[in-house]
């Protein structure tokens, strides 16, 4: 992985979402954490070109996310509530749903959404409709669905959010387990206790980029103040 951030940053008229940013990512675990509106999720947005840059740029994997059909094979994203990108009501279609995007053949679409299936123990899940799963489920279900996809780096917005422990359990267990490169943002601390690098968000400015025990100290300090 090698995200580039050059100078990038985000405005809407007056008001700076994000002030211009220059570092470069490259850990296999990032952790993003920050008070709600810190900029934090614009950040991870400029990443897989949701939000396209106000000034500078930002290239991931060498390509400049303005490219928005190469960039989306390289990230892949889950949102905060992954049952509002679930498009079809039943799991093994909607794991189908983008790889036919993509253009893989029938035949080649079959034996992908089997293998990621099989890679996260979820074929009781397959024929199963989207309203019906837990949170944990559905977690577990979007999940499937962009990694049956081949993205390299995979973004997370709020992976636990709203989960009681055994489904947030879960999805921990599943994130340690990922061989891809992972950037989570997310208010559970503890999540992103262990990872490599942690950047802090405060008022639209990046404020900490340290270790995750540096980092979540600066967070503290920051929401009890």
């Amino acid at each position: 992985m090698d995200i580039r951030f050059e100078g990038a940053g985000v405005s809407y008229g007056a008001h700076v979402a994000l002030a211009p940013v220059t570092l470069q990512l490259t850990e296999k675990r990032i952790g993003i954490i920050g008070l709600n509106g810190s900029g934090k999720t614009t950040f991870a947005r400029l990443i897989n070109g949701l939000t396209k840059p106000s000034v500078g740029r930002v290239i991931v994997n060498g390509r400049d996310t303005t490219d928005a059909k190469a960039i989306l094979t390289n990230v892949g994203f889950i949102f905060q509530s992954p049952q509002n990108q679930i498009i079809l009501p039943v799991v093994r279609d909607d794991i189908a749903f983008g790889l036919k995007s993509r253009g893989f053949k029938p035949a080649e679409i079959a034996a992908k959404v089997e293998a990621v299936l099989q890679r996260f123990n979820a074929a009781h899940l397959a024929e199963r409709r989207a309203h019906e799963l837990s949170g944990g489920e559905l977690q577990l279900a979007a999940l499937c669905s962009v990694l049956a996809t081949g993205p390299d780096i995979l973004i997370l917005d709020e992976p636990t959010n709203q989960l009681d422990l055994k489904n947030r359990a879960l999805v921990q267990r599943l994130l340690e387990s990922l061989p891809e490169n992972a950037i989570v943002i997310s208010h559970d601390l503890e999540l992103v206790a262990n990872y490599e690098r942690v950047l802090v968000f405060h008022g639209g400015n990046l404020v900490a980029d340290a270790p995750a025990g540096e980092a979540i100290r600066c967070y503290r300090e920051i929401a009890s103040g």
